[in-house]
């Protein structure tokens, strides 16, 4: 039988060792019900959380790391573990939790070519339904030699236009120096995610800090200390590999996240912290803490992790594991455009350039948008950006990191690409746009509209701005009149840095009628509280 065939059948901050969290639940109730609570053991033990030589251990293989789903489509999944040592992946799947009538499927030998995570696909799953499933690690020589299956489950996108879909957004984790802090019970907000039983979660880039050195403790401005789970790997800027590695494998050290994972499928885009901050190709470092001062090198490093450490989609570009931009078929409902604003952008500057091609997408991937956007026929089609439009994100005192650059007349450097960009959706009809974005560590709501523009050529739209999940808030960034935003909402401190115990963490939801077909907006806050709440309506152009 060839593989992925169905057939029927850490420590804390004071340096103790923490215990794992047992998550071979045997059903999805199990794992529901497990996670209620945040577990005491916020960490994997010392020995699992550090990458040593997995063929030393003896005994059966373990999967201590969780289970994760990602880019779930009306009939297909992927499914991702980690082994503790050289495992063949085995996924079951069933309608039932007692998976009396299951499907199996052999899935890549888990060695330490991939740090020993492996994903399989899940292809022929009934649509609107809720999959249970389980991974067994198998011993390589002997498969007879298993160890606990890991639960989880997910749902399906439905199929026909009845169906609801709701999801939640949001970015940016283990920022600024706050970690997994066992004394407020570590990643919080991943549970109260959960409990809105979301159809699955768009994590709009920051997944690591890769740049970010997570220290023991931290002393807020009122005196209180921040204590954080550290690892070797957290101790100093990744530059290699398994530094990279060791970053994506930080925050699995979270119960909470982990939980999350095993009941929340995701769909995972990358910005510039999953290598270095504010960075773009070509660069070359002038920063003491690198060695390594080619920041190419690095991100290729951080793909190769990153590519590891979630279930993505993509196949690899002209021989390369590169491409992460990729849309995502969530029924006839909704397409959500996962874009890739960070690894075709061209070098940060005044962004006052009279012509520009590259862009912050380059010029491939804004054909492949257009391309993708006249094809779709969801209702709804989420644009999931890196960074928003038009906030202004500036890099130094001189040059800019996202696409507006201040400058409130015409479109200059890449506001060119965008302005391209709206000016075909408006040509062509289409239908349904809402952005989406994570990335300034604040939550706002923008409506861009001609009216108020210094472009003109465009249909009104809504971008909607949430985060962060586990780092700190910062200032509300200023707006840049040439798109034309109106901000509606905003939430942001008024102060930079703004610790996660001492500012609820902020995501989004939204929520699609399947009978009508209306859009709800929410942006949320940690603690239950609804922010703002938007309602569009399905083909209306100007909301």
């Amino acid at each position: 039988m060839s593989p992925n065939s169905p057939t029927d059948h850490g420590r804390s901050a004071s340096g103790e060792a923490l215990d794992p969290t047992g998550s071979a639940a045997p059903a999805r109730r199990r794992v529901l019900r497990g996670s209620l609570a945040v577990s005491a053991a916020l960490a994997l033990p010392a020995g699992v959380a550090a990458a040593a030589p997995a063929q030393a251990l003896s005994g059966r293989p373990r999967a201590l790391w969780g289970v994760q789903t990602g880019d779930v489509t009306s009939s297909s999944a992927l499914v991702w573990v980690r082994s503790d040592r050289p495992a063949r992946m085995i996924v079951e799947t069933s309608a039932t939790e007692s998976f009396r009538r299951s499907h199996r499927w052999y899935g890549p030998l888990l060695g330490p070519g991939t740090d020993f995570t492996g994903t399989v696909p899940l292809r022929g799953l009934p649509a609107g339904e809720q999959v249970h499933y389980r991974v067994t690690p198998a011993d390589p020589e002997d498969p007879r030699r298993t160890g606990e299956p890991v639960y989880g489950t997910f749902r399906t996108a439905p199929a026909k236009r009845g169906g609801r879909v709701r999801f939640v957004w949001s970015g940016d984790v283990a920022g600024q120096g706050w970690g997994i802090n066992p004394d407020i019970g570590g990643y919080r907000v991943y549970e109260e995610m959960r409990r809105l039983n979301p159809d699955f979660f768009l994590c709009s880039g920051d997944t690591i800090y890769a740049d970010g050195v997570i220290e023991p403790s931290v002393t807020l401005p009122d005196g209180r200390v921040w204590r954080n789970i550290t690892t070797e790997e957290k101790s100093k800027v990744a530059e290699t590999l398994d530094e990279y590695r060791g970053n994506f494998r930080y925050n699995l050290l979270d119960s909470n996240l982990r939980s999350f994972n095993a009941q929340v499928p995701a769909i995972i885009q990358w910005d510039d912290h999953e290598v270095r901050n504010n960075w773009y190709p070509g660069q070359i470092l002038d920063d003491d803490r690198y060695t390594e001062k080619n920041v190419d090198v690095l991100a290729v490093r951080s793909m190769r992790a990153f590519r590891e450490y979630f279930p993505v989609s993509t196949p690899p570009t002209r021989g390369t594991d590169r491409r992460v931009h990729r849309v995502v078929n969530h029924g006839p409902l909704l397409d959500v455009f996962v874009l890739d604003m960070r690894s075709y952008r061209n070098a940060n500057s005044p962004g006052r350039q009279a012509d520009d091609t590259q862009g912050i997408l380059g010029a491939e991937q804004l054909r492949w948008l257009k391309r993708e956007l006249s094809r779709s026929r969801a209702v709804w089609k989420v644009i999931a950006a890196d960074m928003p439009i038009g906030l202004v994100v500036p890099d130094g005192t001189e040059n800019i990191e996202a696409i507006a650059q201040g400058d409130p007349g015409v479109p200059l450097g890449r506001e060119l690409q965008i302005a391209e960009l709206l000016r075909y959706i408006k040509h062509r009809r289409i239908t349904g746009t809402v952005w989406l974005t994570a990335d300034v560590h604040h939550t706002s709501a923008q409506h861009y509209d001609p009216s108020r523009a210094a472009f003109k050529d465009f249909a009104p739209f809504w971008e909607f701005v949430s985060g962060p999940l586990a780092a700190g808030q910062f200032q509300a960034s200023a707006l840049d009149a040439t798109f034309g935003p109106e901000r509606v909402y905003v939430k942001a401190p008024d102060r930079a840095n703004v610790s996660p115990m001492e500012a609820p963490q902020l995501f989004g939801e939204v929520d699609i009628d399947g009978g009508s077909g209306e859009l709800t907006v929410r942006l949320r806050a940690e603690g239950g509280t609804v922010l703002f709440t938007k309602v569009l309506q399905p083909g209306k152009v100007g909301q």
